[in-house]
């Protein structure tokens, strides 16, 4: 967990940025349950195919699996329900209008606690490509050798 300007990042999404360009990143609010907060707060959140999808002028987010926190038998909600995210009216219109170009979605990069509420990052991307990804990848390994050759001196 690191912290940075007030914030406890609880979780990333390691794959959105192997599998995604990242455009343009915003923060939204989490409408969550109570025990779902203990257990972000704990750390058992999966991003695996988690999305965010714009219906009827609100935003949702799908698949984002938050696991039943254990002390909570009952009071515990389905692991992968789709979750509202709390953003102004204005701003959804604007997201909404980059999703709806082509190749565009939106998909989220971390979960954290500013203040003591729960976030979400998300993201506008655009899926890359087999050869995009090949791309990152040849030109994280030329960086990596710059800096070895610099360190090396």
């Amino acid at each position: 967990m690191s912290k940075a300007e007030g914030q406890q990042v609880v979780a990333r999404n390691r794959k959105a940025r192997h599998q995604f360009e990242v455009l343009e990143t915003v923060e939204a609010g989490m409408e969550l349950r109570g025990p779902e907060v203990k257990s972000i707060r704990a750390g058992n959140v999966s991003f695996q195919d988690s999305f965010a999808r714009v219906e009827r002028g609100e935003i949702w987010l799908h698949s984002l699996h938050i696991s039943p926190y254990e002390q909570a038998n009952r009071a515990n909600v389905d692991p992968t329900r789709p979750r509202k995210l709390l953003l102004g009216k204005h701003e959804i219109r604007r997201l909404a209008a980059k999703v709806e170009e082509k190749g565009l979605t939106l998909v989220p990069l971390d979960i954290h606690f500013s203040r003591g509420y729960a976030k979400v990052t998300l993201a506008v991307g655009r899926g890359k490509k087999l050869h995009d990804k090949r791309e990152t990848l040849k030109r994280r390994e030329q960086e990596r050798e710059a800096q070895r050759a610099v360190g090396a001196r």
